[in-house]
C-alpha cells in the first residue's frame, strides 16, 4: 500500500521532471558495452529497470553486473536468449537466481566481509559506472529514502559515476542514514509495482528445538542480531518471556515486529542508540514494510557502520545468532560453501561474531541442525571431523564460542581441543557420535579410553534436557540444575578437589587424594535410563553441587549420594536435589533409595531424617548407618 498520493508525484515532476526518462533511455543513456554496474539489493531490486536491462542485453555486451543479494525470479541468461557471455555477474553474496550460474562458472563470487564492501568503492579500488536503485519519492526538501535496503547501496551510489533511480511510491520511507537527494540522481523512472516480499518456511521441529536452546542463552536487556535463515527466524518465537531486548542487526524480518508489538523489544536498555532498532536492510512481508515505514524507532545505516565490529561491540550483551553449514571438531565454521561449490557468502556473519565476542557479556552463537539429507537420501552429520575439501572457514576456531544444534549447546571459548571435541560430539546426532569419537581418538584429540554415555543395550544414551531447571537459593543467587554431561569432567574434578579431608571422608569413607580421568569419566558418561547425576552449576563456570542415584543389584532400589561445595552449604541445595531425584527415580521405576552415612555426618543425617519420606533403618555398625527411603507414591 502506497503512503504517497498523486500530489507527491506531481511535486516530483514539477521540481525534477527534467530528469525523468523512459525505461529504455534509463539504460541506454547511462550504460554502454563493457561498463560495470550495480543493481540494488535484495527485496529492493528495481524490477522495471532490471527487466529493461535484460531486454536490451544484446546491445550491451560485456557489462559486468554487481550484486549484494539477488532475490528476484528474473533469469538474466534465459531471458536474454541464453547468451552465456552477454552479462558477467559478480555477487558479494549468492542469491538463488545466481547460484546455478556460479556453479557452472557463468558468474563470479567475491568473498568479502559485509562491513568492508563499501570501502572497496569509497577508496576507489573498484570503479563503478552506474548504479540502478529503487527509492521512495522525495520529500519537500528533495530527499528520497533508500527504503528497505541501505546496506552497501548507499555507499556505492555515492561513489558511482551515474545514479539511475526507480522512484516507487510503494517503497517505504525509512529513517536514519538512509537518504539520497534528487540532486545526486542523474535520471529516474516512475515505478509502481509491489516491493518484493520474502517468506521464510515455517519452523520445523528441529528448528524449534534449536531456537529454544538459543533462547536459554539470551538474557533480559540483551541486544540481538539474527542472520538470514529458518533457525534465526524461529528464535523470535521463543523470546516472548524476555524483557527489554534491543536489536542491532544488519537484517531483520517479521518476527521482530511481533516482539515490538508484544513489548519484548523496547531498546530502552541499549548502551548504543538507546530506544532505536539499528539495521541495514530488512527482508519479509508487506506487514514488515508497513512497520518500518516512517517509523522513528528504526534507523537504517550503511553496513560499514551497522556491521562495524567496533560499533557492534559497544552494545552490552550483544547476541549474534548466525547459521552454519558444517562445524568441525575443533570449532571451525563453514557457512558459505558445499565443498568446492559456493553456496551463499560471508555476509555479515564474521562482523557480528567478532563484534559480539568483544562486547561486554556478548554471545556469538552459531546454529545448525545436527544432520543434513543429501539428494540421494543419505543422511550425513553436520558436525564433522574435518571440513570437506574446498569448504571455506568463515569463522575461525579462535572466534567460535557457542555452537547450538537440536541436541544442545557447546561452549568452546577458552576450551582445549580435547574439551572442544567432547563438547561438539555431545551435540552431534547420536547416530554419528561414536564415529566422530573414533576419528578424534585416531588423531589423539581425546583420551585413548574416552567413552560416551551408553544405555545397557549399547546405544548412545540421550541427554535428558527435560530435567534442566533453575533454583533460586536462600542467598537470592540462581543456579542451574541439570543432568551431568561428558563435557563436565574437568569441572567435576575441580568440585572433588575442592573438598577438604573431612568432606572426602564423609563422601567416600576414606580420605581420597586423587580424582583422575579414570575415576571421574564413569561419573560423566552414565546411562540416563538407569542412573542420574544432577549437578548444580553457577554461571557456566563451575559445578558447586552434585546429587546422584545409581542402580544397584536390586531393580527397584537405587543408591543416592550428594556433594555440595563448602561455600554453598546451608542454602537448601541438598534438600532440593533429594526431592528432585525422588521425582526422577519414580520415573525410572525405583521404589526406594538406599544410602550409607557416617554417624558423625550429622548435617546429612538431619536432611534425610526431615525429608518426609518413610525411613527404614537397616543397620548401625562401625560408625556407619544404612537405611532406605521409600519413594513409592
Amino acid at each position: 500500500m502506497s503512503r504517497y498520493d498523486n500530489k507527491d508525484l506531481h511535486f516530483l515532476l514539477d521540481k525534477h521532471g527534467y530528469k525523468q526518462v523512459s525505461l529504455k533511455n534509463a539504460i541506454t543513456q547511462f550504460i554502454k558495452p563493457g561498463d560495470r554496474i550495480f543493481i540494488d539489493s535484495g527485496c529492493s531490486e528495481p524490477i522495471d529497470l532490471t527487466k529493461k536491462l535484460i531486454e536490451l542485453g544484446a546491445e550491451l555486451p560485456d557489462v559486468e553486473i554487481l550484486h549484494f543479494l539477488s532475490l528476484s525470479d528474473l533469469d538474466y541468461y534465459e531471458t536474454a536468449g541464453g547468451l552465456e557471455d552477454l552479462f558477467r555477474h559478480n555477487a558479494f553474496f549468492i542469491g538463488k537466481s545466481l547460484r546455478k550460474y556460479i556453479k557452472v562458472g557463468q558468474a563470479d563470487y567475491t568473498p568479502m566481509l559485509l562491513s568492508e564492501i563499501p570501502w572497496l568503492f569509497k577508496l576507489g579500488r573498484m570503479h563503478l559506472d552506474t548504479v540502478l536503485i529503487q527509492v521512495s519519492p522525495p520529500d519537500k526538501y528533495g530527499f528520497c529514502s533508500y527504503g528497505i535496503n541501505v546496506d552497501i547501496v548507499k555507499s556505492i551510489a555515492e561513489a558511482a559515476d551515474h545514479v539511475v533511480a526507480a522512484i516507487n511510491p510503494k517503497m517505504p520511507r525509512t529513517l536514519g542514514n538512509s537518504f539520497i537527494h534528487m540532486d545526486s540522481i542523474d535520471a529516474f523512472v516512475i515505478s509502481n509495482h509491489d516491493i518484493i516480499e520474502f517468506h521464510y518456511d515455517p519452523p520445523d521441529e528441529i528448528s524449534i528445538k534449536i531456537a529454544k536452546h538459543v533462547s536459554s542463552l539470551i538474557e533480559d536487556e540483551s541486544t540481538i542480531q539474527m542472520g538470514i535463515g529458518q533457525i534465526p527466524n524461529a528464535v523470535c518465537a521463543e523470546l516472548g518471556n524476555k524483557k527489554d531486548l534491543g536489536v542491532h542487526s544488519e537484517v531483520f524480518s517479521d518476527g521482530i515486529v511481533d516482539l515490538v508489538e508484544n513489548g519484548v523489544v523496547t531498546c530502552r536498555k541499549k548502551t548504543l542508540h538507546e530506544g532505536k532498532i539499528i539495521c541495514s536492510f530488512v527482508m519479509g512481508s508487506q506487514r514488515l514494510y508497513d512497520f518500518v515505514d516512517n517509523n522513528p524507532m528504526i534507523e537504517f545505516h550503511p553496513c560499514d557502520y551497522c556491521n562495524d565490529p567496533f560499533i557492534i561491540s559497544q552494545n552490552k550483551r550483544q547476541v549474534a545468532i548466525n547459521a552454519a553449514l558444517t562445524v568441525d571438531l575443533t570449532g571451525q565454521v563453514n557457512a558459505d560453501s558445499l565443498g568446492h561449490q559456493f553456496y551463499s557468502g560471508i555476509g555479515g556473519q564474521v562482523d557480528f561474531v567478532r563484534g559480539a565476542g568483544r562486547a561486554k557479556e556478548g554471545k556469538p552463537i552459531i546454529v545448525l541442525p545436527s544432520t543434513a539429507t543429501l539428494k540421494d537420501g543419505t543422511v550425513v552429520s553436520r558436525i564433522v571431523p574435518y571440513l570437506q575439501p574446498g569448504s571455506g572457514v568463515v569463522i575461525t576456531r579462535g572466534d567460535t564460542r557457542y555452537v547450538v544444534t537440536e541436541w544442545g549447546i557447546a561452549y568452546l571459548y577458552g576450551k582445549s581441543i580435547r574439551e572442544r571435541v567432547i563438547q561438539l560430539i555431545n551435540i552431534a546426532h547420536p547416530d554419528f557420535r561414536e564415529e566422530l569419537l573414533e576419528q578424534a581418538k585416531k588423531w589423539n584429540y581425546v583420551y585413548s579410553d574416552q567413552k560416551l554415555p551408553k544405555s545397557i543395550d549399547g546405544r548412545i544414551s540421550i541427554y535428558p534436557d527435560k530435567y534442566e531447571t533453575m533454583l533460586k537459593l536462600k542467598n537470592e543467587k540462581i543456579i542451574k540444575i541439570r543432568p551431568v554431561m561428558p563435557t563436565d569432567e574437568r569441572k567435576l574434578q575441580e568440585l572433588h578437589y575442592s573438598l577438604d579431608e573431612q568432606d572426602r571422608y564423609y563422601r567416600f569413607f576414606t580420605p581420597v587424594r586423587d580424582f583422575r580421568h579414570k575415576k571421574i569419566q564413569p561419573m560423566v558418561n552414565i546411562d540416563y535410563n538407569s542412573d542420574m547425576i544432577l549437578i548444580g552449576e553457577y554461571g557456566q563456570k563451575k559445578i558447586i553441587a552434585l546429587g546422584a542415584i545409581f542402580k544397584t543389584n536390586q531393580p527397584s532400589v537405587a543408591e543416592i549420594a550428594f556433594i555440595v561445595h563448602k561455600k554453598w552449604r546451608g542454602l537448601g541445595i541438598t534438600k532440593f536435589l533429594l526431592n528432585y531425584l525422588v521425582l526422577i527415580g519414580r520415573e525410572l521405576n525405583y521404589k526406594s533409595f538406599w544410602c550409607t552415612i557416617l554417624l558423625e555426618n550429622r548435617s546429612m543425617l538431619h536432611i534425610i531424617d526431615k525429608s518426609g519420606y518413610k525411613l527404614t533403618l537397616k543397620k548401625i555398625e562401625g560408625g556407619f548407618t544404612e537405611f532406605s527411603l521409600d519413594i513409592s507414591k
